[in-house]
């Protein structure tokens, strides 16, 4: 165990980043494919592909989730992991050819450095070609290189986001994971003890202001138009459908909500995938053998959203500052 999504056997993650701006994007590849789901709560999404993780839809399996930055420019990212996929030999088969389904979604970092640096196609194949089971980087790399939190006062109060991971692995060797994109409007908040770990700056730049205090007293502005959004995916070893997939995507937003002060606003796409790569199986039972009825869907859900919250954290704490914008590890908070 190595504490991230690569704990869940059949998925390999691989970033890329371009450094000149920065943005990036991230990769999870599931080259025996992965069933999945989705659920999407901000109102600003941008995403590709995800009406086809609807249960009721032909396709179960997908071969890669994509999360770009780069707001819908980054959907291109999506393109180079399938002509990655495609040489690979990897896709749905639809007569001769096989085409790699890859769902993807983006979040809004323009506002850092030049808006014309995007993830592009080239970002999205060196980031699948780079996949790996290692253990997942975390902080400024891929889909967090541009991502900032605590946009209550804009950007120039904000602080650093960041890519975190986590995982759990239960006693019966069933795997939850999570990694999430933080590049939340609001806070980020540590639920065990309720404080703020990363957020909205007050006027001096010296002390977190607490969103949760300025919504109550009235002292948000307006926010600009979708320049935000939170992105997960969720993953287990466990087999389930894709209606189940969907409902431990739906039970995952839970961890958005104990982690993220406020969340699923207007100007949020927030987005978590789902992924059950079906590789779990009960001591004495063989392969090919498991069943969906063999897990308890609620209680992964519950684990999603715990890991969920957990990735969160982990995604501000490993974040590093960039100029005119402290991390949760760089900024000295006076008395």
């Amino acid at each position: 165990m190595n504490g991230t999504l690569t704990d869940v056997d059949g998925l390999l993650v691989g970033h890329a980043v371009r450094a000149e701006r920065p943005t990036g994007c991230t990769v999870v590849v599931a080259r025996d494919g992965a069933v999945a789901g989705v659920d999407v709560r901000g109102a600003a999404p941008g995403t590709r592909e995800t009406d086809l993780l609807d249960p009721l839809n032909t396709v179960q399996q997908v071969h890669a989730i994509v999360l770009a930055g780069g707001s819908a420019f980054g959907l291109d990212a999506a393109t180079g992991v399938m002509t990655w996929l495609e040489g690979e030999g990897i896709g749905y088969p639809v007569g001769p050819v096989r085409v790699p389904i890859v769902p993807a979604a983006i979040l809004f970092d323009l506002g850092i450095g030049d808006p014309r640096i995007r993830p592009d196609a080239a970002c999205g194949r060196a980031a699948a070609a780079g996949a790996s089971s290692a253990a997942v980087a975390q902080g400024n790399v891929g889909a967090g290189a541009g991502a900032t939190v605590g946009k209550l006062h804009g950007l120039a109060r904000a602080m650093k986001g960041g890519l975190g991971s986590a995982s759990i692995r239960l006693p019966n060797g069933i795997v939850v994971a999570a990694m999430v994109a933080v590049n939340a409007r609001g806070d980020v908040i540590d639920p065990s003890t309720g404080a703020v770990v990363a957020g909205v700056r007050t006027s001096d730049g010296r002390r977190l202001a607490d969103a949760r205090v300025l919504v109550r007293e009235g002292l948000t502005t307006p926010p600009a138009p979708a320049e935000n959004t939170t992105l997960g995916v969720v993953a287990t070893n466990a087999t389930l459908t894709k209606a189940e997939a969907s409902l431990v995507a739906r039970m995952a937003h839970d961890g958005f909500a104990r982690a993220i002060a406020p969340v699923h606003t207007p100007s949020d796409g927030d987005t978590i995938f789902a992924l059950a790569t079906g590789t779990w199986r009960p001591t004495g039972q063989a392969v090919g053998a498991a069943s969906a009825t063999a897990v308890d869907i609620g209680t992964i859900g519950a684990l999603a959203a715990d890991v969920t919250a957990q990735a969160i954290l982990n995604a501000v704490r490993h974040a590093e500052p960039l100029p005119s914008l402290p991390s949760a590890r760089s900024l000295r908070l006076e008395p």
